[in-house]
């Protein structure tokens, strides 16, 4: 679960030597911590010469199995360190485990391992061992049935996560417009073109789940896991943490939870270059605060400015709108009195988006698209791409959506903007979409089709979305 997994008793002997009945209780994996051996450490009489300096008396040299075996004989927790007769210069913790001695690879990188975990010290490494050692074989059959009865399910996330107060996202789904796709002279209706109805875009819109972003922590002081209610055991690394939203489980148990993650804003520490799910989560929005407060001010003053998203505003004043938002959030001043040139708003969106950790139309989809956009038959071409954005994460889908939109409207300024739908397709074609693998000879291969992509979504963004 979350215990060294290097750590394992060799043998039935042990099991069943130490196995009993445990009674469902949520207290019992702590108890059993409380009562596992402590480290007892067997040092050298005599002062080695090829001791390293990061290991204490308790470095034996080069002696054999059977002498460290005896030199433990009969304390439980018992430890030393030796040199491997067989491999010189690698060294081996033995330990005296369940009336038996255990033999571990132990490596040393700045801290103290033998598996997964690193330690400051021996002691603590030992310390560790034994609590793991200890519990996996008392209540091994208990750790197997705990996530059987999660208290996560009955309790529910947001009462558990202190009745953090979430709202739906959903505003309804986009009323379908009557509008038709022309092509070559073609004008064909959507459901000619097999497009999904308008039903399935409300279920896009109303489901925005989002993975909860575990890593392993070590907890000061007793935790329990969140999920299963358990004790989690340990001296360090005892378990993972949501960098999110602060969900504390076992290992084991992360593997099981909803994808049901509300970040929490205290633990978001910028706007730019944060996931886009877990910002409009966080800021329970449908789309990034930054995507809304730029279009609208673009759209306000900007819609006839020439060469709009093609013209670069001032790389300094760019910065400084990504510094406002990631500083005062949606109280940021972007208006014309802070930034008189449209285009540094215009920069601070394409630097936004392109700077997203996930882009907007998403690495593992990349493919789908281009390959939709070789397509030569219009129809099936169209086809593909709408495919594609099904599949994308709800809130990728919304924000995209909303962005198509918006460059639909500075195509119907062309004459005063000179922006059309293509001349945006090479604007935003590479913001919107990157290869996963990030290689420059594909991207460049690719570049043709992430303008069209684009250039097909404007166009027919009144049928796609």
């Amino acid at each position: 679960i979350c215990a060294l997994s290097a750590f394992s008793v060799s043998g039935a002997a042990v099991c069943s030597s130490m196995e009993h009945n445990l009674t469902i209780c949520p207290t019992v994996l702590y108890q059993l911590q409380q009562e596992a051996p402590r480290p007892k450490r067997i040092t050298c009489s005599q002062e080695m010469e090829s001791r390293p300096k990061y290991y204490g008396r308790e470095f034996h040299g080069m002696i054999s199995r059977e002498r460290a075996d005896e030199l433990l004989e009969g304390a439980e927790g018992a430890y030393l360190i030796r040199e491997s007769q067989r491999q010189p210069g690698t060294h081996t913790l033995a330990l005296r485990f369940g009336n038996q001695t255990l033999n571990y690879r132990l490596f040393y990188d700045g801290k103290h391992f033998v598996g997964e975990k690193r330690f400051e010290s021996i002691h603590d490494l030992v310390t560790d061992a034994l609590i793991t050692l200890y519990i996996e074989t008392k209540a091994a059959e208990y750790i197997a049935k705990m996530t059987t009865n999660p208290i996560y399910e009955h309790v529910g996330y947001t009462s558990q996560r202190r009745n953090r107060v979430t709202r739906q996202l959903c505003r309804g789904p986009p009323q379908s417009r009557k509008v038709t796709f022309q092509q070559d002279n073609k004008i064909p209706s959507p459901s000619s073109l097999g497009l999904r109805p308008t039903a399935r875009d409300q279920e896009k819109h109303c489901s925005y789940e989002k993975a909860h972003n575990f890593k392993t922590h070590t907890f000061r002081g007793p935790h329990w896991c969140e999920y299963c209610a358990n004790f989690m055991w340990g001296l360090i690394a005892q378990g993972l943490r949501c960098t999110d939203c602060g969900l504390n489980v076992h290992k084991q148990c992360s593997k099981l939870v909803p994808y049901d993650c509300q970040p929490d804003l205290r633990r978001i520490k910028k706007v730019f270059s944060c996931d886009l799910t877990t910002l409009v989560k966080a800021h329970n929005t449908q789309r990034p605060m930054v995507v809304d407060m730029c279009i609208r001010e673009i759209e306000r003053r900007g819609l006839q400015s020439e060469g709009l998203y093609r013209v670069s505003g001032f790389t300094e004043h760019i910065e400084d709108v990504k510094l406002a938002f990631d500083r005062d959030g949606d109280k940021a001043d972007i208006s014309e009195d802070v930034y008189p040139d449209i285009n540094i708003i215009a920069g601070a969106l394409k630097l936004y988006l392109r700077d997203l950790p996930i882009p907007v139309i998403t690495y593992d989809l990349y493919s789908k698209f281009i390959q939709g956009a070789k397509i030569s038959n219009p129809d099936a071409r169209l086809e593909a791409i709408h495919d594609g954005l099904l599949m994308l994460p709800p809130a990728h889908y919304e924000t995209l959506r909303y962005l198509i939109t918006h460059l639909k409207r500075v195509t119907m300024y062309e004459k005063e903007n000179l922006m059309n739908a293509e001349n945006l397709g090479i604007v935003f074609g590479p913001t919107l979409m990157q290869p996963p693998d990030q290689n420059t000879l594909a991207t460049l291969n690719d570049m043709r089709y992430q303008k069209l992509i684009v250039q097909i979504l404007i166009e027919n963004e009144d049928i796609l979305f």
